[in-house]
């Protein structure tokens, strides 16, 4: 059965930023979250910061993820909130 569509709050994108600065692994953080892991690496590469975080991964910004957002997930988002 599939999981209802849920749009990312930037609460959820700083529990994102949060958990994967501690090194939290991509699948506890999208149980964490409550959505598809695909949705977390989809998120991380949105606000990925062009170096690498202390941890050797990619970085992730959540601000620049909220930036980086498509308009019309934009305004869903900020009715959501």
């Amino acid at each position: 059965m599939r999981k209802e569509k849920r749009i990312l709050l930037l609460e959820d994108r700083r529990r994102i930023a949060e958990m994967y600065a501690d090194g939290e692994q991509v699948t506890d953080i999208a149980i964490t979250i409550g959505v598809n892991r695909c949705t977390i690496y989809r998120e991380l590469s949105r606000g990925y910061t062009g170096t690498m975080d202390r941890n050797g991964r990619p970085g992730y910004d959540h601000d620049l993820a909220q930036k980086n957002l498509h308009p019309r997930w934009k305004r869903a988002a900020q009715t959501t909130q």
